[in-house]
C-alpha cells in the first residue's frame, strides 16, 4: 500500500511541475511594438531678392522677416524701436534680425553686403508651413542721416510655388537724428561718419523722408551732392515662393 500511495505522491507532483512550466509560459513579457515616427513637417521657402535703384544712395545689408500678423517692425508716426534706430543709423541689421523672436516669427535673414546702386541681393528662408505669411524687409540708405526703405506685414500666403510678386517700397525717415547731412553724422561712402548715436535728437516719430539736402542746393556744409537725392522709393522687392 505504501509504494501505491508513493506513485499517486509522485504522480501528482510530475503533473504540478507540468502545470507549472506551463503556466510560466503564459505569464512571458508581451511584444513591445515600437511607436511610429511622427511624419516630417511640410516646409515651405521663398527667395527674397532687392533692388536698389537709386542714383547713388548705397543700401545697407537687408534684413528680412517672414511672420504672422503679430509681428511689426515699426509704427509709422510712432518712436523708433532702439533696433530699428540702430539700423537706420548705422546700417547694420543685426539688432533688427536679434529682437524678431518668438511665435510671430517664422524665419528671419540678413543680407550679405551693402547693396550698390543698380545692384541686387538675394536671401532665401525655408520654415515649416503656415496658413499666413507675412513680409517685412528693412534696409538703411547709408548716404543719409537716419533714413530707411523697406515694407512690412505684406502678406504673401496667396502666392503659389513658382510665382512671384514685385514691389516698391517708399522711404522713412527714422525721426532719430537730425537730417543735418553733415560729414561727421553720415556713415556711407560719401562721408565717412559716425553711424549709431543713442541721443535722439530730431522729432522721435517715424515719418516719410522728406529728401536730403545736398551742396548744390546752395547748402555748403552738406556732404552729399545732386546724385544723392532720391524720389519716392529707392529699391524694388521681388519675392518668389520656390517651395
Amino acid at each position: 500500500m505504501k509504494s501505491i500511495t508513493s506513485m499517486k505522491y509522485l504522480s501528482l507532483g510530475i503533473a504540478a511541475v507540468f502545470l507549472s512550466a506551463c503556466g510560466g509560459s503564459k505569464s512571458s513579457a508581451p511584444e513591445v511594438v515600437p511607436t511610429p515616427a511622427p511624419p516630417a513637417p511640410t516646409m515651405m521657402s521663398f527667395d527674397v531678392s532687392v533692388s536698389n535703384v537709386t542714383n547713388n544712395q548705397a543700401l545697407s545689408p537687408i534684413a528680412v522677416v517672414l511672420h504672422s500678423d503679430q509681428y511689426s517692425a515699426w509704427s509709422f508716426g510712432n518712436a523708433a524701436s532702439v533696433e530699428l534706430e540702430v539700423l537706420a543709423e548705422s546700417g547694420s541689421p543685426a539688432d533688427v534680425i536679434s529682437a524678431a523672436t518668438g511665435d510671430a516669427v517664422f524665419a528671419t535673414s540678413a543680407g550679405a553686403d551693402v547693396i550698390p546702386p543698380g545692384m541686387t541681393d538675394t536671401v532665401s528662408l525655408e520654415f515649416e508651413e503656415q496658413a499666413a505669411v507675412e513680409l517685412t524687409v528693412i534696409t538703411m540708405l547709408v548716404n543719409t542721416n537716419d533714413a530707411f526703405s523697406g515694407m512690412q506685414k505684406v502678406d504673401i500666403s496667396g502666392l503659389e510655388v513658382g510665382a512671384s510678386m514685385q514691389l516698391n517700397a517708399p522711404i522713412y525717415d527714422a525721426g532719430t537724428e537730425a537730417n543735418d547731412e553733415l560729414a561727421a553724422t553720415i556713415p556711407g561712402p560719401a562721408a565717412g561718419g559716425e553711424g549709431f548715436n543713442a541721443e535722439r535728437m530730431d522729432t522721435d516719430v517715424i515719418s516719410r523722408h522728406p529728401g536730403v539736402v545736398t551742396s548744390d542746393d546752395s547748402y555748403t556744409e552738406s556732404a552729399l551732392d545732386e546724385s544723392h537725392r532720391f524720389d519716392s522709393h529707392a529699391l524694388r522687392i521681388t519675392v518668389t515662393r520656390t517651395l
